[in-house]
């Protein structure tokens, strides 16, 4: 079995106040695109689970995502049975775009299919709360307003399909130490909402990521491209979750396609659509 890990941008992220956990609560809108890794699950021994990746900058044992959650379904079925995995990485770690918790919840969703554990939404969606705060939106897809630590979810309904120009700087950003730094007073609880205003009005140009503040300090190179990208005339631009990457969200496919190619002269940079929910899942199964 091949399946299609599709990743995700944040189009606005409120920081609403921190938690007694240690966590931030948040309030951000998901929103799925055509830039996924590739996963192939293939047969294995009872009890076997054989994880290899071609990324050599992620770390392809225990520890991965992949990994645990295999095993954590693998002990909620209650079943023995084995697996081998390749992961085809096209999505980086650390830029924000979910790609590791996206390959996460594939593995749930393709295992249970593929070891027939029947466990159904609710229990999938339980494991993969466990494993991070991104994992439970790619069990869902498409345009979905997120609170909580991001796991409380709520789906929208799609907005029409846009063009986004991710680039991609050749470093990641440490989502921790991004929340470490963010002060307390900027903190939105008891504002307006500009997330919910632009829900009401559809007013691209309310969205803001809260986090920005501390990333830009550390990182101006991204503040440049953000810039970069409005002067082309984005009608967003921001970087996504805790970055690095950031992207311009263009109507037009062809002024996206220009602006990809400006941007490539001085970093990667990938031209991708944003997906509905129902495209999410039809293109899940990339092989079958």
């Amino acid at each position: 079995m091949v399946v299609r890990a599709c990743a995700k941008i944040n189009l606005g992220l409120e920081v609403v106040g921190e938690r007694p956990d240690g966590y931030h609560d948040i309030l951000t809108l998901f929103q799925t695109i055509d830039f996924a890794d590739e996963l192939e699950f293939g047969p294995a021994g009872p009890g076997e689970l054989a994880l290899r990746g071609d990324d050599p900058a992620v770390a392809w044992d225990e520890t991965n995502l992949v990994h645990r959650a295999a095993a954590a379904l693998r002990l909620r079925a209650g079943t023995d049975r084995g697996a081998a995995i390749a992961v085809r990485k096209r999505v980086p770690a650390g830029r924000g775009l979910g790609g590791g918790s996206a390959d996460a919840a594939a593995t749930l969703k393709a295992l249970d299919e593929l070891w027939g554990t029947g466990l159904g939404r609710a229990a999938l969606d339980e494991l993969a709360r466990g494993l991070g705060a991104d994992v439970p939106y790619f069990l869902a897809g498409g345009l979905c307003l997120g609170s909580g630590r991001g796991d409380d979810l709520e789906p929208l309904p799609d907005l029409p399909a846009l063009f986004a120009v991710l680039a991609l700087p050749p470093f990641s950003v440490a989502t921790a130490g991004v929340y470490r730094a963010f002060p307390a007073a900027l903190t939105s609880r008891g504002k307006d909402s500009k997330i919910r205003r632009f829900l009401r009005a559809g007013d691209f140009g309310l969205l803001e990521n809260g986090l920005e503040t501390v990333i830009f300090r550390s990182y101006p190179q991204l503040a440049e491209l953000k810039r970069f990208f409005l002067d082309r005339g984005a009608i967003c631009s921001l970087v996504s979750g805790s970055g690095s990457a950031v992207y311009g969200l263009f109507r037009d496919r062809a002024e996206a396609e220009s602006t990809r190619a400006a941007v490539e002269q001085t970093v990667p940079a990938v031209l991708v659509e944003t997906l509905s929910r129902e495209r999410y899942w039809a293109g899940f199964h990339a092989g079958v």
